[in-house]
């Protein structure tokens, strides 16, 4: 089946014309060809030098094919041009190639950096790449306040202060906080709730706070405290619960049992956070621990994070392009991948020996900016606990075997009740979100065989369409999305979809498929609509509506209705999520925002000098002048922007 679109069809002559182009463009262009392939690399290799840097393999659209890193980058890029020393795999990519990008670099460590920086933004479908789009949580204890606050922190690290993971969910993280919170009392409020309290918060009433907002513990006693946090978050736990077991019983023998009461609760909270840590890594100190699985043609990565001789979580990694790559290969794509975000520890181990160890070492040191080792223990506590991360590799590669296959059988079936001719890789799902017809938007998202992209979900603000009208709306949204493919190739409106799916009946599919048609992707792309049947409230059923009028149920536990169902209420989440956020913009714009030159400052003055929008609408030019950080030129501009033409 032919993914292009076939033209306009208001002209039959022009449309052939373009069907011509399109072909021949396709033919010479688009689709892989290994002797433009090696024409295009050779073609660059001859302009190298013997030096390390980063090279991109593009393709005929201008999408990144494959980023990889060499120490000499004439040699790497000419061996490209060697078709019988390739793989399959390397062979697809070189008949896909019809440009290279190159960066140079002062060494080969630089150059494994700016390759997984690269990678991470490009997402080339020829890299292993680590599926994982969310960041890793910290402990945060700040030092910017006379009074630290402890907090949970994602992104980057801008903020002053000790920082304390990476914990492998916000579960983990949440928990281990709340159980700091109860052993070292320290605060968790924002500054500007800190400075606003006349009495305590209920944390201090439930013990996990000593309200130092309100001067009940002196900057001295805080401070003693922060030192223990650091203390027990370093590792030395040990000789923090001695300190506390000694203070407890010295309250006790002075007859002061509330004293002794708080510090028997702060030790609770001590052995908790101990006894949380499922994998034993005493004596480990900073290090993470990786170890991989491969069976089915998939590969599972464990990789377990200890900090202080404490386990702060452990996490199962599933990267992607892994086929005809060797396991050491892919190991080493994830943890580069891995320390593009999280800082790499002083010593990383691993469950095998890397051919390129002394390059990842001297990369990842010089991010953390210390040295950094790889090693592959043989034995004590760290052969035993790279065994226990081997095992949960293992484990973890099993249950998603078993996940995979039940996703896998439900995407067939799928495929068969909607009548596909391939098995879908690329779902499209939409919808509407209003209230009345305000703040109307449009909502797609991505779904493929292995789940949720979130990363190609898209909104789009209804700007033309009557937005008390759903069918309309539809159209608009569809036109936004395709009116690309209107054009001759290369097209930017990225990959069509192989199913799309609408919420909505038959008058939304009617708007879908005429906009489609206008583009020519009426035959090309499959479109469902999915709505609610006469008997939802009682059988809770869906009605799928086919462009050639048919309709077609499940039963109420079918699978197959229950993955439709998912892919239609994330669509209504995004959707709903948007519309609030832009509602919730709504509600704080000024209509001074629609001057030119006006930003929040200057809007800002405006308001606490006039008093409202309005009257400065309503002001003299002289009036607009005596407003503080409004000069003349600021002033006539305002003034021109309301009376121009009145």
């Amino acid at each position: 089946m032919s993914r292009t679109p076939a033209g306009t069809q208001n002209n039959p002559h022009g449309a052939e014309r373009f069907n011509e182009e399109r072909a021949a463009y396709t033919v010479a262009s688009a689709q892989p060809n290994l002797e433009a392939g090696v024409a295009a690399i050779r073609e660059v290799a001859q302009t190298l030098k013997p030096v390390p840097g980063v090279y991109r393999m593009v393709d005929a659209r201008g999408d990144v094919l494959y980023v990889g890193k060499a120490r000499s980058l004439k040699a790497r890029v000419a061996n490209y041009t060697q078709i019988a020393g390739l793989t399959g795999r390397l062979q697809r990519m070189v008949s896909q190639c019809r440009s290279m990008e190159i960066i140079t670099t002062n060494s080969e460590a630089e150059a494994l950096l700016l390759e997984a920086q690269l990678i991470k933004r490009f997402r080339p479908p020829f890299n292993v790449l680590l599926r994982d789009d969310k960041s890793f949580p910290f402990i945060l204890l700040r030092a910017d306040h006379d009074f630290p606050r402890i907090q949970k922190h994602r992104g980057a690290r801008r903020a002053k202060g000790n920082y304390y993971g990476p914990f492998a969910s916000a579960g983990s993280v949440n928990t281990t906080l709340n159980a700091l919170q109860k052993l070292f009392l320290l605060r968790s409020c924002t500054d500007s709730f800190f400075n606003n309290r006349d009495r305590p918060c209920l944390l201090y009433q439930i013990k996990r706070c000593s309200a130092p907002c309100v001067g009940r513990v002196s900057v001295q006693d805080y401070d003693a405290l922060v030192r223990q946090a650091k203390e027990f978050l370093a590792g030395r736990s040990g000789k923090v619960q001695a300190d506390l077991e000694m203070q407890m019983a010295a309250a006790a023998e002075n007859l002061d049992f509330e004293t002794a009461a708080i510090l028997r609760d702060r030790l609770r909270a001590a052995t908790f956070i101990q006894g949380s840590q499922a994998i034993n890594a005493s004596g480990v100190g900073d290090a993470d621990v990786f170890a991989l699985a491969s069976s089915g043609g998939q590969i599972a990565v464990q990789a377990f994070f200890i900090r202080g001789g404490q386990n702060w979580g452990h996490r199962a990694f599933f990267p992607s392009h892994t086929k005809e790559v060797e396991e050491d290969q892919v190991l080493s794509g994830v943890m580069l991948q891995f320390y593009e975000e999280v800082p790499p520890p002083p010593t990383v181990l691993l469950d095998r020996e890397l051919p390129e160890r002394e390059l990842i070492e001297a990369a990842l040191s010089k991010v953390a900016e210390r040295r950094v080792t790889l090693s592959v223990p043989q034995r004590g506590d760290r052969r035993k606990l790279l065994a226990q991360a081997s095992r949960n590799a293992v484990e973890a590669l099993e249950r998603r075997l078993a996940e995979t296959g039940t996703k896998a059988k439900t995407h067939r079936e799928l495929a068969e009740f909607l009548e596909l001719e391939e098995l879908p890789q690329r779902i499209e799902i939409y919808d509407n979100s209003h209230i009345q017809g305000a703040q109307a938007l449009g909502a797609m998202v991505v779904a493929s065989p292995e789940g949720f992209e979130k990363s190609q979900y898209r909104k789009f603000n209804i700007k033309t369409a009557q937005t008390n009208d759903d069918f309309a709306m539809m159209r608009e949204v569809m036109q936004r999305r395709f009116r690309a493919y209107a054009e001759p190739p290369p097209h930017s409106g990225g990959d069509l979809p192989d199913l799309i799916l609408i919420d909505g009946g038959k008058g939304q599919l009617s708007s879908v498929m005429k906009v489609l048609g206008e583009y020519g992707l009426a035959e090309e792309i499959p479109v469902v609509g999915i709505a609610k049947g006469p008997h939802h409230g009682r059988e809770g059923r869906e009605v799928f509506h086919f462009p050639d009028g048919r309709e077609k149920t499940l039963p109420t536990n079918s699978p197959v209705l229950f993955y439709a169902q998912r892919l239609r209420d994330e669509v209504h989440r995004f959707a709903i999520g948007a519309h609030r956020a832009k509602r919730s913009k709504g509600i704080t714009a000024s209509p001074l925002d629609e001057i030119p030159g006006i930003g929040p400052a200057r809007k800002r003055a405006l308001l606490l000098h006039f008093g409202t929008a309005s009257k400065v609408r309503a002001a003299a030019l002289d009036d607009l002048k005596r407003a503080p950080g409004v000069s003349e030129a600021v002033a006539r501009q305002i003034y021109d922007f309301y009376h121009a033409g009145g």
